[in-house]
């Protein structure tokens, strides 16, 4: 029998009774073990280890099953929880809502649904329509779609490519995984369905070219792509305004501005995928914003609701929505599309108050300011460390890769990479690392805490991996 701790109340957390009417923490990990298929793991180890149970948020920390604390520097795992844990005024918004209408199918308007969609169209100055979603795999599928039908409807079916790049992620459905710039997080999942081509990526660290202007040439290769396909079959560019899971990758300068003007040389709607930079992630609304670019669709998921509940959002100008009601007598002329739990109330009632939160605490300045001050403690270690060969982000969007030779930039073994973060995490500090993801180039630590770090947070942080890098490779 394993040992499990009985009766916790860690700092922080309320007696285990509180969850599910149990007061043996061990019979909650025994019924993980035996009924949940937990999500990117390899249940194999479960049989000996006990499954990780968390069991209470609170600011920038959490608590597990056995009582430890540990501050978390990837908001939940998944860059998602971006104003922190146990706001309460989000959870009295969604459970007020979910009393007074819990949820009614999309084909009609509620309350938080049309007041959200006004707050954060205002937020983005261009785009006006806003359809609900429930993950962010879901919002560009729907961005896939409306591309498709518009090709139908509009060019005689011709532009009907859509172009991803190298190292970017869009999702984990089928179609989502035809546009992964990530070839391990799509082995094995094929054959996927046509029309979806692969540009490179705009790592100036991996250079591909050895030119002066960087940022304008990783641009150029898209129009080759372009020109090699056809213009006359390309109908639309998805791209990250910051590369989240394929190593963060902050693109040069000169690129966007030159995207945005291929994008209009050759008639291709631009999709950004905001999943992970969106709402302050990067210290401003929308990753896209520092670039001064006008996209076609924004879709995010993550931080528009802090993870408090289920939401993504496809979001589009004026200019797409028309071209799907431009011929009323045609009865197959509408987005004919449906998200069951796009209906759901509490996800908009609970971005409100999301977004509310983020503008009275002033946290997209303290998202720069923080962002700033984390860059500095990561070249201090980049100044100590010789196996940290970039440092790079923006916001509280931060990456360090780790290689094996500076001179070289050999990858850093994905094991020791690994074992960076296993060691941060027995010091009570998660991180997060590119893994499973990029044949051979699974090397960078990620960091995306909270928006609401601060300083102490910050040190806590970098001074582990501080650690973590002088145990691992001396």
């Amino acid at each position: 029998m394993r040992d499990h701790a009985a009766q916790i109340e860690p700092k922080g957390c309320p007696p285990v009774e509180d969850y599910a009417g149990l007061n043996d923490i061990g019979a909650v990990v025994e019924a993980d073990r035996a009924h949940v298929w937990h999500h990117l793991s390899q249940h194999k180890q479960y049989e000996t280890v006990d499954p990780r149970v968390i069991v209470e948020g609170k600011g920038m920390r959490v608590w597990d099953a056995r009582g430890k604390e540990h501050i978390d520097a990837v908001s939940g795992g998944v860059w998602t929880v971006n104003v922190g844990y146990g706001r309460e005024r989000i959870a009295n918004a969604v459970r007020d809502q979910l009393l007074k209408l819990n949820y009614f199918a999309g084909s009609a308007g509620s309350i938080p649904g049309a007041m959200f969609s006004k707050a954060l169209t205002e937020k983005m100055p261009g785009l006006t329509r806003v359809y609900y979603n429930n993950s962010g795999s879901e919002a560009n599928e729907k961005v896939y779609k409306m591309v498709r039908q518009i090709a139908h409807r509009h060019h005689g079916g011709r532009k009907w490519k859509i172009l991803y790049r190298d190292r970017d992620y869009h999702g984990t459905t089928i179609a989502a995984l035809a546009t992964s710039g990530q070839d391990q997080r799509a082995m094995q999942y094929g054959p996927f369905p046509d029309g979806f081509v692969r540009v490179p990526h705009c790592l100036e660290y991996r250079k591909q070219w050895d030119v002066e202007n960087y940022g304008q040439r990783a641009a150029d290769a898209i129009e080759e792509v372009i020109l090699r396909e056809g213009p006359d079959t390309v109908g639309c560019l998805i791209l990250e305004p910051v590369t989240a899971g394929g190593g963060v990758i902050v693109p040069p300068q000169g690129y966007w501005e030159r995207v945005q003007d291929i994008c209009k040389k050759y008639n291709i709607l631009l999709a950004i995928d905001e999943v992970v930079c969106g709402v302050g992630r990067t210290g401003t609304w929308f990753g896209y914003q520092h670039y001064g670019i006008k996209p076609d669709f924004v879709t995010m998921a993550k931080g528009v609701a802090s993870g408090y509940a289920a939401i993504s959002c496809t979001v589009t100008t004026e200019a797409v929505f028309e071209m799907f009601k431009d011929d009323a007598s045609d009865p197959l002329s509408y987005f004919r599309d449906i998200s069951t739990f796009g209906g759901c109330t509490a996800g908009p009632a609970a971005a409100l108050e999301n977004m509310k939160i983020i503008e009275e605490e002033g946290l997209l300045q303290n998202t720069l300011a923080m962002g700033d001050y984390c860059l500095d403690r990561l070249r201090a270690l980049m100044d100590k460390h010789k196996v940290i060969g970039d440092v790079r982000g923006k916001g509280l969007f931060l990456g360090a890769e780790l290689v094996a030779d500076r001179t070289t930039k050999e990858p850093m073994d994905e094991k020791r990479v690994q074992a960076v973060v296993a060691d941060c995490m027995a010091q009570g500090v998660i991180i997060g690392a590119t893994n499973r993801s990029l044949p051979g180039m699974n090397n960078t630590l990620c960091l995306s805490p909270a928006l609401i770090a601060t300083k102490d947070d910050i040190d806590e942080i970098t001074t582990a991996i501080d650690g973590a890098l002088t145990r691992v490779f001396g």
